[in-house]
């Protein structure tokens, strides 16, 4: 005999894209049970099995939510959307004060063309949305969705209620064992999305529609196993934190910039192989993925992220790979010290298993034809890192950067390839890292250099690189950053000192910038870059928000560049 003891559907997620998977607590005559003990469409030996059903209702609640926070009702709409006959739902907003926050990105969006009402899929707009709250109505019906034990809700959903039905059944007689356990969803709200971010193009580049140009993105993913309530649910919800719903919301977002080369960290192992890896295959990309050295038990089961790489099989082609470990760069380093105290004190600072992954790749379409009809090939070098996060590790970080670019600058020696180092570099702008891949070098008085108790970073003026390497979001200062709604304001989102971005990493203990794309100058040329958003975008109306939230799927944001080669 089967029988449920209790079914569990969390009611506070019920987000497009969050696949739902109930728990179901069941009874067997000799045990107790739960749904992890029976495979998706799997029976116990003794023919015993779960028959699963979901429903939707038929009736639905039409109400405004807002556009930035969808848990909340719209008390306001911008009539300028309207007019401008921006999608609807992106018009509405809860508070005066979440509309004057969001002023900036209305203009953008008015600017813009208009979409006569019309969806990105190029479907007519509802002109209300849906709260997602709210029990079934009495005397609501349903009409059956899906026949699997886990179901992820569809645009048709989208209003609606979900019905969850589980039966114990005898597979051998075709009998049910007892009556149907059932479980209510709340109301399936739209997918929260975050503002459209447009490409700006750079005065003086190349043509943006050269067939050669390629684009390349850096996105800190955040790994589920550092995705903790303690650490970022003060401002976002538990079902915006899940991996259910974050897998889905990043994806979706990877996709909607259509890079050419995806540089991605914090790329949790086993998400690589069941997620990132396959749904990218499907769209065209292949992968490339270097782990981390050491794993972490996460409670069930050990894990550890890494760094993976993507690129478009129909505009690359892999040459060769190179990993790079830094422990084992450490391990080299403790056995040139004699004492074995100091190695280790070495080992002990040093070990912290980082990794860089560097990719040479050859260009399907050069830049210059005649050069591509006598054989010459067109590669271009693609570091991908993530540097150790410490604050206090100064010499840490530096020490992994040298290293890393010692390993790039053996690269460039054997060949004459253009380079592009992309990553977190958990290091801000002005700090000893970033001098040294900006500038080349590091002064010998910089202040993060007292901080070297193993004597790793003297002299100082061995802490240089010949690679000439620029920060590609450095050209949103100049002047000629062109953008069909307000330049001035892209630049203020760009500190005036470093030239760099005001942030790309925002949680509540801490804000700015850690993530950069550098280039190789005398090779490669911006010709545009993905605009920055808004601090008020990830702060949320009262200022007390941050990232991840239901809108942006990691605490970090993404940053692209689209390049051109650089003529001869």
């Amino acid at each position: 005999m089967l029988t449920v003891l209790k079914t569990h559907l969390p009611t506070d997620t019920p987000i497009i894209g969050c696949e739902l998977a109930p728990y179901v607590l069941l009874r067997r005559s000799d045990s107790t049970l739960t749904t992890e003990d029976l495979p998706e469409g799997g029976q116990f030996e003794d023919g015993l099995c779960l028959r699963s059903r979901w429903y939707r209702s038929v009736n639905s609640r039409k109400v405004a939510v807002c556009s930035v926070h969808p848990n909340e009702l719209a008390t306001l709409q911008c009539i300028g959307c309207l007019k401008a006959k921006v999608p609807v739902h992106k018009s509405y907003h809860c508070t005066s004060k979440c509309f004057a926050a969001s002023w900036s990105n209305h203009k953008a969006m008015h600017a813009r063309p208009p979409n006569s009402g019309r969806d990105e899929n190029g479907q007519e707009e509802e002109v209300v949305c849906y709260r997602g709250s709210g029990g079934a109505a009495a005397g609501d019906s349903w009409v059956e969705v899906g026949r699997n034990r886990s179901y992820t809700p569809s645009p048709e959903d989208v209003g609606h209620i979900l019905k969850y039905e589980v039966t114990p059944f005898d597979s051998h007689n075709g009998t049910e064992l007892e009556t149907p356990t059932c479980v209510l969803t709340g109301r399936v709200i739209p997918i929260p999305t975050p503002p459209t971010r447009n490409m700006l193009p750079v005065e003086g580049s190349a043509s943006t529609s050269a067939p050669s140009n390629f684009t390349v993105l850096t996105y800190n993913v955040l790994a589920d196993l550092y995705a903790s309530t303690e650490m970022y649910g003060s401002y976002c919800p538990p079902w915006a934190l899940s991996w259910a719903y974050r897998k889905q919301s990043l994806l979706r977002e990877v996709l909607s910039y259509q890079a050419d080369v995806l540089c991605l960290q914090e790329v949790q192992s086993d998400h690589f192989e069941d997620f990132f890896a396959p749904e990218l295959q499907k769209h065209g990309y292949t992968a490339v993925y270097k782990k981390k050295t050491a794993q972490v038990y996460t409670g069930s089961s050990y894990t550890i992220d890494g760094c993976a790489t993507f690129f478009r099989a129909d505009r690359f082609a892999l040459v060769k790979k190179y990993e790079v470990e830094f422990n084992k760069a450490a391990l080299s380093l403790s056995e040139a010290l004699s004492a074995a105290t100091q190695k280790k004190a070495a080992l002990n600072r040093l070990l912290k298993d980082n990794v860089a992954l560097i990719v040479v790749l050859e260009a399907l379409e050069g830049p210059d034809p005649e050069a591509a009809a006598s054989g010459k090939r067109q590669l271009i070098c693609v570091a991908n890192t993530h540097i150790h996060a410490n604050p206090e590790l100064k010499d840490v970080k530096l020490w992994q950067v040298h290293t890393l670019l010692k390993g790039l600058e053996k690269i460039a020696a054997s060949a004459d390839i253009p380079m592009l180092v992309a990553g977190d570099f958990n290091s801000m702008p002005g700090s000893a890292p970033h001098s040294l891949l900006a500038n080349g070098r590091v002064e010998a008085s910089h202040p993060e250099l007292l901080t070297d108790p193993l004597g790793i970073l003297r002299p100082p003026s061995k802490l240089c690189h010949q690679l000439p390497l620029v920060s590609a979001y450095t050209a949103l200062a100049h002047p000629g950053v062109a953008s069909s709604a307000n330049p001035e304001l892209h630049r203020q989102r760009v500190d005036p000192n470093t030239h760099e971005p005001i942030f790309t990493n925002y949680s509540a203990d801490f804000n700015g910038t850690l993530d950069y794309i550098f280039y190789t100058a005398n090779s490669l040329v911006p010709v545009s870059l993905l605009e920055l958003p808004d601090k008020s975008v990830a702060a949320g109306q009262n200022g007390n928000g941050g990232l991840p939230n239901p809108q942006w799927g990691s605490d970090h944001i993404a940053l692209m560049a689209e390049f051109a080669f650089k003529q001869q």
